[in-house]
């Protein structure tokens, strides 16, 4: 359950804060459809389709595999039969009604409905829906949840359909949702510190600088007032009518849409919707279901936001918005493609520019983005870097200027169209293997902001054709229209009160822009690149051995070098090819002197590229190819991943066996990664999470070499770039060791060729491997810790139990089902009971190699006014897991989740490649796989007691617990 507002603002004008290790954008299409709106330079130009079947006029029609309809109320309803994930149903309640409708009384009323959804209707009494839902194998919160934006709020329900009741029931609990909250006074008012808590999660840096640019940014609009987390104020003191009030006026059949995917009869389902949703009725004098709206012009000022915790500063220039409604015609598809193509081109160029000694930024974008709804604008954005904040703007100015002045080229649009055809393309491979989730989303939108809903048979079709019309020309008046027109800007400065650049005032950051706007700018240049990776392919190995293992499916190859291969084809994808690679090693190889090097030295290498080849270089050969390759160096472990496609594995082997061969070193991307994350990791400290992280690690490990720690502009530049080349290339030089696992849709005769030619021809000199023990431990006996940090009146309270022991496969899994029993009475106890926690969570982790171990930690955010009561309680549930067996109950709830679970996640390829690598890694028989459901049906509820009594050790624990800052004085008062 959460409020989702932060989702939908995340893309204006950069009001997320950057996170320290997502620096680039990332280039990912937009699912908005635009129109023309009535501003000065119309966004969506006029254009027309060669095809006449695809007219821009005509509406695209719906999928035949779906049937959607309408009840004599008005409520929608979308069904479709789909078998992925089997015996499953994805089933979701939409209302069209968020927060934007609140009256003033109700601020955050929108988000405590959906909240209400849980506490008590008229068919499942308080607890009873998700005691249910988890005896069914369905987690409240992993996969039972919902959300409240602004104009929605959305239920979640996945149903198991093995048994015909679950989706009897799962339609009662639809219906109450709609209908039938009770709205217990006494609930309510328990539930209102769970939202309280919830909203407290939410403060911090970012909450505040977003109170500072939220009004420039929605500048007389209803959207700037009703946030759906609401106000504090409202939500402590408002009446149960008002609450009710929201309910009755918006829950209501004609603002209502179920949607219903998976493995299931429609006809039957139709029947039960009809059953259940048909004698609902809409209100006799209904209230108007309002749109609200944002300005089309932003106002032509500068804003200054800063605070003392935030770590990365940023700059934003908004222009020109539109409104965009989705027509869910082939002419709106056509220019969302064109739109989409721009936003890609530009996002490319903005990358190359990170990758220069200096960048001028650490990440940048530029292009046509989302704000609310069917709101979008022409924004640039960049995090600074030391370079400044006039070469930042610079930076983005002037790209936007060449791309005006002198457009993109035609290889620009032959790679943007090649991806975005072979991303469809493998969708359609893909079209009987697709998700049931996905698909419910996909409703949700069309009901929601009207995005068509052709099947991916039909889209594939007109999108080729489409896509394959587009010309450049096209192209580049839009790029120009929306880049030069003649619209207020609303610049925007937020970041740090302590950056290492000056801060600008207003009037100077508007000097910076006009400044910019002045360069001359020139055409860029393209480089020629060679159209494949290999001019001669490497000579091929030999088999000297192949095994079948009938039990586990798979085959196993040894090459004429020693590289061994494990290959399990599946039919679980049409058309994937996942792999990964593992053998003995790591840092713990590593000398003491070079072991940050080593931490460092796949990241570094990594981001230089191949033989003479940047990554970016890299990234337009393989243009419309899915190809995925990168090395891991774990502590104890060293490893490839990759994936593919049938037709792409070649070019994901070539870049693998690059990758190892021919590693690219490249003095500017290293000094340009250096520079980046110098600039990025400056300020984390200010961020009291960075904080608490750090004195927890210290708190759990004595003092030693290898002890975890936050990365540090100090570690950065100690970075040496000769060092990690040579501790790359001495393990990554040779394949000895390595057994390769490939899982997915292939046929084992036709790729023998290929495994020989790019792994059979790797070397094999001798190299060490093996498994090390540098003796790093966590502390032992009682540690008590109190942190005071930040501006909030947040507190995180923290408990470790942690040991050292030899554990069998059956107390691993007795060890993880008392994990699971503890988190069921944690969220009990501090959520639903106490009301003190929103997201209570206990984390247990095993640890195999270089020694046995486990861990398992409690985290509790709260307020501080809750510490002693969290802890006491900790304590006090700790003692009852020990002192009686878990419930039936409670054991039933795990092993229906973990069966649930088990039995779509082994129809994965993910599942069999990571089960087969880590039964290698850790010495298993990997026909475990197949013991699994049993062992989970033989747990006893005595088990679980057994198991707390081993692992939950209140003589060795760490307690890390971090205040406010503001609390410190009162802490020494209280200790003396």
């Amino acid at each position: 359950m959460r409020s989702n507002y932060f989702h939908e603002l995340v893309l204006i004008s950069s009001l997320a804060v950057t996170p320290v290790l997502a620096l680039a954008l990332p280039n990912t299409e937009q699912n908005i459809v635009q129109t023309p709106s009535k501003a000065p330079n119309k966004l969506a130009a006029k254009t027309s389709i060669n095809a006449a079947s695809y007219a821009a006029n005509q509406l695209i029609p719906y999928s035949p595999k779906l049937l959607k309809g309408q009840l004599a109320n008005g409520l929608t309803y979308y069904l479709q039969k789909n078998s992925k994930p089997e015996q499953k149903a994805e089933l979701r309640l939409v209302i069209k009604a968020g927060s934007v409708l609140e009256d003033e009384d109700q601020q955050g009323l929108a988000h405590f409905t959906e909240h209400m959804a849980f506490n008590g209707s008229k068919h499942f009494k308080k607890n009873e829906l998700v005691s249910f839902l988890e005896s069914i194998g369905v987690k409240f919160g992993a996969d039972l949840n919902a959300y409240t934006s602004f104009d929605e709020t959305v239920y979640i329900l996945p149903i198991p359909t093995d048994k015909p009741e679950n989706l009897e029931k799962a339609f009662l609990v639809l219906s109450d949702w709609a209908s039938g909250l009770s709205f217990d006074p006494a609930e309510v008012d328990k539930e209102r510190g769970v939202v309280l808590e919830e909203a407290r999660l939410g403060k911090g840096a970012g909450d505040r600088i977003r109170k500072q640019i939220l009004p420039k940014v929605l500048h007389g609009s209803k959207y700037a007032e009703r946030l759906p987390i609401g106000k504090e104020e409202v939500i402590k003191n408002f009446s149960y009518s008002a609450l009710q009030r929201f309910y009755k006026d918006w829950y209501r059949p004609d603002l209502m849409a179920v949607v219903v995917v998976g493995d299931v009869d429609t006809d039957q389902v139709k029947r039960l919707i009809e059953k259940h949703f048909s004698g609902l009725k809409n209100p006799a004098k209904p209230r108007t279901r309002t749109q609200a709206s944002i300005p089309l012009k932003n106002i032509g000022e500068a804003v200054i936001a800063t605070d003392t915790e935030m770590n990365i500063s940023s700059i934003s220039i908004s222009q020109a918005r539109y409104l965009n409604k989705n027509d869910g015609k082939f002419g709106s598809y056509r220019q969302r493609k064109i739109q989409n193509f721009f936003n890609s081109m530009l996002a490319e160029r903005l990358r190359e520019l990170t990758q220069v000694p200096n960048p001028p930024f650490l990440g940048g974008s530029s292009g046509v983005s989302s704000i609310i709804g069917d709101y979008q604008e022409v924004n640039s954005s960049a995090a600074i870097g030391k370079a400044g904040v006039q070469v930042a703007i610079d930076a983005l100015i002037e790209e936007n200027k060449r791309v005006a002045q002198f457009g993109f080229s035609a290889a620009e649009l032959e790679r943007a169209k090649l991806n975005s055809l072979r991303n469809l393309e493998h969708s359609y491979k893909e079209r009987e293997k697709t998700q049931s989730s996905s698909l419910a989303e996909e409703f949700i939108r069309n009901f929601l902001r009207g995005e068509s809903i052709p099947g991916i048979e039909a889209e594939y079709v007109f999108h080729k054709e489409i896509v394959n019309g587009i010309q450049l020309d096209e192209i580049n008046r839009f790029a120009k229209s929306v880049l030069t027109a003649d619209a207020p800007k609303l610049i925007m400065y937020q970041g740090s009160t302590k950056p290492d650049h000056i801060i600008p005032d207003a009037a100077q950051l508007q000097a910076m822009v006009k400044s910019a706007e002045q360069k001359v700018v020139s055409a860029r240049t393209e480089k020629i690149l060679a159209k494949s990776l290999f001019e001669q392919a490497p000579t091929p190995g030999h088999i000297v051995k192949e095994d079948q293992n009938s039990l586990l499916g798979t085959t196993e190859l040894t090459l004429s070098n020693g590289v061994k291969v494990v290959l399990k084809s599946t039919d679980f994808k049409s058309d994937q090819i996942l792999l990964s690679a593992t053998r003995a090693g790591g840092t713990a190889l590593i000398d003491d002197a070079d072991y940050l090097q080593s931490r460092y030295a796949t990241t570094v290498v990594g981001s230089m590229g191949i033989k003479d080849l940047s990554p970016t270089d890299v990234s337009k050969i393989l243009a419309g190819k899915i190809a995925n390759v990168s090395t891991t160096f774990g502590e104890n472990s060293e490893g490839i991943s990759g994936s593919s496609n049938k037709e792409d594995l070649e070019s994901m082997l070539q870049v693998l066996n690059l990758v190892l061969t021919q590693p690219r070193k490249d003095p500017i991307l290293f000094q340009s990664f250096v520079s980046k994350q110098m600039d990025a990791l400056k300020n984390q400290m200010a961020n009291p999470a960075a904080v608490f992280q750090e004195q927890f690690i210290q708190a759990t490990f004595p003092a030693h070499p290898r002890i975890p720690v936050l990365a540090k502009p100090e570690h950065i530049a100690q970075l040496d770039l000769d060092k990690m080349m040579q501790i790359y290339q001495a393990r990554f030089s040779s394949a000895k060791g390595f057994t390769f696992f490939m899982v997915g849709s292939f046929d084992i005769e036709k790729v023998k060729p290929l495994l020989l030619t790019y792994l059979g021809s790797l070397p094999t000199h001798d190299i060490e491997i093996g498994i090390k023990d540098h003796g790093l431990r966590p502390n032992q006996g009682i540690i008590k810790k109190n942190i005071f940090v930040g501006k909030e009146p947040q507190s995180l309270v923290t408990l470790q139990l942690h040991g050292e022991r030899p554990m069998s496969i059956e107390e691993r899994l007795r060890f993880s089902a008392m994990v699971e029993v503890l988190q069921l009475r944690l969220t009990a106890k501090m959520r639903e009971e106490l009301g003190a926690v929103y997201s209570p969570r206990v984390t247990g982790s095993l640890k195999r190699i270089p020694y046995q171990g486990y861990s398992l930690v409690l985290a509790l955010p709260s307020g501080p006014e809750n510490v002693e009561k969290l802890l006491n309680s900790s304590f006090k549930l700790i003692e009852e897991m020990k002192a009686a067996p878990a419930t039936e109950d409670e054991l039933n709830k795990v092993k229906e989740n973990w069966l649930k679970n088990r039995k779509e996640s082994i129809k994965t390829n993910g599942f069999w490649l990571s089960a087969m690598s880590s039964a290698l890694q850790n010495k298993d028989d990997p026909a475990e796989i197949f013991t699994f459901d049993e062992r989970v049906k033989a747990l006893s509820a005595k088990d679980i007691q057994t198991a707390a009594q081993s692992y939950l050790d209140t003589k060795n624990f760490i307690q890390v617990v971090m205040y406010p800052e503001s609390a410190k004085e009162a802490n020494k008062d209280a200790s003396k």
